[in-house]
């Protein structure tokens, strides 16, 4: 749980009695000893009176609004509920969050801000996670993979009468550290040919080397034969890549063969070609929406026509 059943409170001063030499009175006699009893009955009485209390704090919550391959924004969501009739201050708020004991981020946030008299409060605690630092750092955390994680917040607030107390919290919840899918070029396979217009279909492959399911919604790309770029797009397409499987798409396209050089000749020719393919995925995941990169360059693919044996697949 990461509500607050016990939190700690500081004391404003010491109830002990003692002399001069540090030893402590016996019975209590002295008249510096009945006024600091007399103030503390007051202070007891005003907060049975007036009903001051303990604050509690709950970790309601733990967003995502941001991920990509470099980084992770996430919310923390602090709920504090004040049972008192007048505001208290938040001073300070001590954040950590670590992976199986191991330090990923921590900070402090000071003069946080105040909770109302008799309220509740949302308190949200910003953090990003930085996938670099971490695989530097942890050289077994690998890329695609998942991690767990656990929150800890301690917040340090000033309560009238009662003095400063802390509340520790706790969440735990787990995180990917992304790895972008791979792309391959199968083949282009021809439908209509001609120097004014050409038909085509490109056939690629997406690798998900993910842990997790990537839910595609779009894809836009941009492909080069060559130093020339024959096909870009923007598609609007559902497809599910399951975590570390395979996706194939087939993506018509048309072009004009006497705009372009000698490499997309070459192809026609029947010859390997040399391409480029570079674009974005937007896909949906367990953790959120998420935008990756796709590209390969140096690969190689080459002509396919329709009445070929669609069988012959090989690169």
């Amino acid at each position: 749980m990461s509500s607050s059943e016990n939190p700690t409170v500081t004391e404003r001063g010491s109830k002990d009695r003692r002399d001069e030499d540090g030893d402590k009175k016996e019975g209590g006699g002295g008249f510096i000893d009945k006024v600091k009893d007399f103030i503390h009955d007051i202070g007891e009485k005003i907060e049975e009176a007036v009903g001051f209390g303990k604050p509690s704090a709950d970790v309601s919550g733990i967003h995502i609004p941001h991920i990509s391959l470099h980084r992770a924004d996430l919310v923390v969501d602090v709920l504090i509920k004040n049972p008192n009739p007048v505001p208290i201050p938040l001073v300070d708020i001590d954040y950590l969050i670590d992976s199986d004991g191991r330090k990923l981020v921590s900070g402090l946030i000071p003069d946080a801000g105040t909770i109302h008299a008799h309220g509740e409060e949302t308190v949200k605690i910003p953090v990003s996670l930085v996938f670099d630092d971490i695989k530097s750092t942890y050289k077994d955390i690998q890329p695609g993979s998942i991690i767990p994680y656990l929150v800890r917040v301690v917040l340090l607030v000033d309560v009238p009468i009662i003095g400063r107390i802390k509340i520790p919290l706790q969440k735990s919840g787990e995180i990917p550290v992304p790895y972008k899918p791979d792309v391959d070029v199968e083949k282009i396979k021809f439908h209509h040919f001609s120097f004014e217009e050409t038909t085509a279909t490109l056939h690629i492959k997406l690798e998900n080397k993910n842990d997790f399911d990537l839910g595609l919604n779009m894809l836009e790309y941009e492909m080069w034969l060559g130093d020339d770029s024959i096909a870009s797009a923007e598609l609007t397409q559902s497809a599910k890549i399951e975590k570390q499987g395979i996706t194939r798409m087939q993506i018509p396209f048309s072009f004009r063969p006497k705009d372009f050089g000698s490499a997309v000749w070459d192809m026609i020719r029947g010859r390997g070609t040399g391409y480029t393919f570079k674009g974005k995925i937007d896909v949906d995941t367990p953790f959120g929406n998420m935008k990756l990169p796709i590209n390969k360059e140096g690969g190689t693919t080459r002509i396919k026509k329709d009445e070929d044996d669609d069988d012959d697949d090989d690169n």
